[in-house]
């Protein structure tokens, strides 16, 4: 593996593992404003992300290369409300898939084959993420500040299955 593609791959599990923290933090948030259930969801979102990270390590160790853990900086703390969380979260997706993307272009121009498969996994996967939080976004608008619909939407996304 070409030491530029190393390099970026290094920065990619930074931002996976920065991932995992920005969700764990919306988890905590939402624990102590009572809603429960989505900080599950965030909980499990963070876990999820934290194998993506992963992904990437062991693929970096498989091909005979080092991982150098970079600092990671600290995630947002404070939200305003769910939706706030899930904007941010969805913001944050939508940075990642263009980093994957550009992940991707690269180990075509390197012609690094092994890579294509790892990263084609990550482009399909992103896909998912979007439209995963994307929706949730769209319902926590529609319930605007309707406590009942917040509670609902609450005990809607805790039963999320990982």
């Amino acid at each position: 593996m070409k030491q530029s593609l190393l390099n970026t791959l290094n920065e990619q599990v930074n931002r996976e593992f920065y991932s995992a923290y920005l969700y764990r933090s919306a988890a905590s948030f939402m624990a102590s404003e009572n809603f429960p259930g989505i900080s599950d969801w965030m909980m499990a979102q963070s876990e999820e992300e934290t194998e993506h990270a992963e992904k990437i390590v062991k693929f970096i160790e498989d091909r005979g290369s080092r991982v150098s853990f970079l600092a990671i900086d600290a995630p947002e703390a404070d939200f305003n409300s769910p939706l706030d969380a899930f904007e941010t979260s969805f913001k944050h997706e939508k940075f990642i898939t263009g980093e994957i993307n550009k992940l991707f272009a690269q180990s075509v121009k390197e012609k690094d084959y092994a890579a294509q498969v790892l990263l084609q996994w990550f482009v399909e996967e992103q896909v998912e993420e979007e439209a995963a939080v994307g929706l949730l976004v769209e319902k926590f608008r529609l319930a605007g500040d309707n406590s009942a619909a917040l509670l609902m939407l609450d005990s809607e996304v805790g039963t999320r299955k990982n």
